[in-house]
This record gives structure tokens, C-alpha cells and sequence, in this order.
């Protein structure tokens, strides 16, 4: 049963510009301009009539953009939970400026070894990460660790914990890497590895949609029954001011916004596009967290249930459930 029936997420992509080189990403490769003040000030004001509750300015590396600061203040204070996700490079820059305007701070962390951490992103960011957390502390903001699982740093599950988020009070979120495109995560997590990542998940600060688990062990979205509600629940916007249907992975069609979000979603060619999603071919098999999480949320199934305990328990601990109840 339907829930809800209007977008709740907007991926409001800033650029997709990156001072980093993931080895599990290619938008880094990609040319791209940056989006405007004027044209995030009239999206903002059509996310909010769609009903949209959740904003997350993403990239890219979103602190690239010197006005980052500026987009997550005024999506903050018309209401709408904001969340930011940053290798840590630049944050000791932006910290004071940032502060107190993003919900849900996450710094990306995927080993407790500088070398892994490294290698893995391309580019020397371990030690930006520990001082971003020092900063971020001492200026009263309780920024997350976002770790990206792979078969290969399993094993620095523990130390993470133990040694980086525990001790400075932080939540550690448990990414599960996914493929897309060309783009290749490793070998897949087994069913063993999938046991230990649940019951790591139910530890005191570690946030795990114990639903990715499962769409995994189902071998991900099936066309034939889709899970995946990426159109009608979440708004992608790109760097071009360009609404991107059904979900930024796929890219099958861009519109140009113009000024016009809310007529723009409700129009009969977008419509008809989002009641494609999770039913075009590339589909089939997909487990890409950003869309999976808001497509559990707006209506009842096994994969509702499954993650609504790792969501309350979130909610909680971030009070981002107090930000809701004033919107």
C-alpha cells in the first residue's frame, strides 16, 4: 500500500565537479558548470509546494561550490532537512560557515588506514577527514562517518568503530557499494558477509538499512516487480538546472527546469517517464542505496518493515525527527 504519494527526497547535485578520484565513481570525470543562487532560491520554493522534506546537496564534491554555504542556509531555514556528504578536503574551510545548516554532515570514511583510505579515492583525504571531525566537534556539529562497504574493507569495520567513531560520540553509517554503468564495486558481498554487516548494524551508533541486506540477498530491484520508486519519490536536479529522470544513474532523459519545477514534474512527459522507474531494463538487479532508501519509506512491504527500525533509530539519535515535527 502507497504511503505517499509526492517526491520527499530532492538530490540537488551542485556540480559534478570533484577534487577526488573514487575508484567506485566516474562523475569526477565528468565536465560540468555550477548551479546558481538564483535558480536554487526558485527550486527551493517548488520543492516545498511538491512536498519534498528532504534536500541533499551533493556532487561531485559539493564544497567546490563557494556559495555551498549560502544553498544549505536557505534550504535550512525554509524547513527542509539538509544533508551534505564531503571527502573532508575543504570542510576545515567551509566548517564555520556550514555551521549549524546541515542536518545530516557526512564525512566519507572507508578504512582506519591512511593508505587504504587513500588509495581508494584517489587522492590524500585521511588526514582531512580526522581534522574535519576535530573541527566539526569543536564547533558543536555531530557529523556522521560514512562508510563505503566493500568486500575488501570488511575487516576495518572494527577499527573504524572502535578507534574513530566511538570515541569522538560519532554514528557510523554503513554504505553497502553498489554498480551502476561501467562502474564496478568489487566482488559482491556473500551471504556470510551480509550476516555480519546485519548484526554490525545493530551495534550502539552504527545506522545500517538493514533492507539493503535483504534487496541484496533478492538479488536487487526485478522489473517484473519493482521496489525501486526513484522518480515519484526523490527529484534529481543537475548542475545544468536540469530536472534528470528516472534517477541521476540512469540519466535516460533531462529537462530543462527554466523556472518552472512544479509545473515541470507534474507535466505528462515527466510523469510518464517516472511511471517507468524501476521497470526500464538497466534496471533490473539494481541495489543503489539513494534510491532504494526513499522508495522503502513511502509504502508498506517487507522492505518497509526492515528498515524502519534502522530509520527510527537515526531519526533519534540525530534529532532530525524534532526538525520534522516543525516543518
Amino acid at each position: 500500500m502507497r504511503l505517499v504519494r509526492h517526491p520527499v527526497l530532492c538530490n540537488y547535485y551542485v556540480t559534478y565537479r570533484c577534487n577526488a578520484k573514487c575508484s567506485f565513481c566516474d562523475i569526477w570525470e565528468k565536465p560540468s558548470p555550477y548551479i546558481t543562487l538564483a535558480d536554487v532560491e526558485q527550486n527551493l520554493r517548488d520543492l516545498k509546494r511538491l512536498g519534498v522534506s528532504v534536500v541533499d546537496f551533493t556532487g561531485g564534491e559539493p564544497l567546490l561550490h563557494r556559495q555551498i554555504h549560502e544553498f544549505v542556509g536557505l534550504a535550512h531555514d525554509m524547513g527542509f532537512i539538509t544533508t551534505l556528504t564531503t571527502n573532508c578536503l575543504l570542510y576545515p574551510k567551509y566548517a564555520e560557515r556550514l555551521r549549524g545548516k546541515v542536518d545530516m554532515l557526512h564525512f566519507s570514511l572507508d578504512s582506519s588506514e591512511k593508505e587504504v583510505h587513500d588509495k581508494g579515492r584517489g587522492v590524500a583525504c585521511f588526514d582531512f577527514v580526522l581534522e574535519s571531525i576535530r573541527v566539526a566537534r569543536e564547533l558543536g556539529e555531530r557529523p556522521d562517518v560514512l562508510f563505503t562497504v566493500f568486500r575488501e574493507n570488511l575487516k576495518d569495520l572494527e577499527r573504524v568503530y572502535d578507534e574513530i567513531t566511538r570515541p569522538n560520540k560519532l554514528v557510523l553509517i554503513l554504505n553497502p557499494a553498489f554498480e551502476y554503468n561501467a562502474v564496478a564495486a568489487g566482488e559482491q558481498l556473500t551471504a556470510e558477509e551480509l550476516d555480519y554487516l546485519s548484526a554490525f548494524g545493530k551495534r550502539p551508533g552504527v545506522y545500517l538499512n538493514e533492507a539493503f541486506i535483504q534487496l541484496r540477498r533478492d538479488g536487487g530491484n526485478h522489473v517484473a516487480a519493482p521496489v525501486c520508486r526513484a522518480a515519484s519519490t526523490t527529484l534529481v536536479i543537475s548542475p545544468s538546472n536540469e530536472l534528470v529522470l528516472p534517477c541521476y544513474h540512469l540519466g535516460e532523459q533531462k529537462f530543462p527546469i527554466e523556472g518552472g519545477l512544479h509545473t515541470l514534474y507534474n507535466s505528462a512527459e515527466v510523469q510518464r517517464l517516472a511511471a517507468l522507474e524501476g521497470r526500464l531494463p538497466q534496471c533490473e538487479g539494481c541495489t543503489i542505496n539513494c534510491y532504494m532508501q526513499p522508495s522503502f519509506a513511502v509504502e508498506t512491504s517487507k522492505y518497509f518493515w526492515q528498515a524502519l527500525p534502522s530509520t527510527l533509530k537515526y531519526n533519534w539519535e540525530k534529532s532530525t525527527w524534532k526538525r520534522m515535527l516543525t516543518r
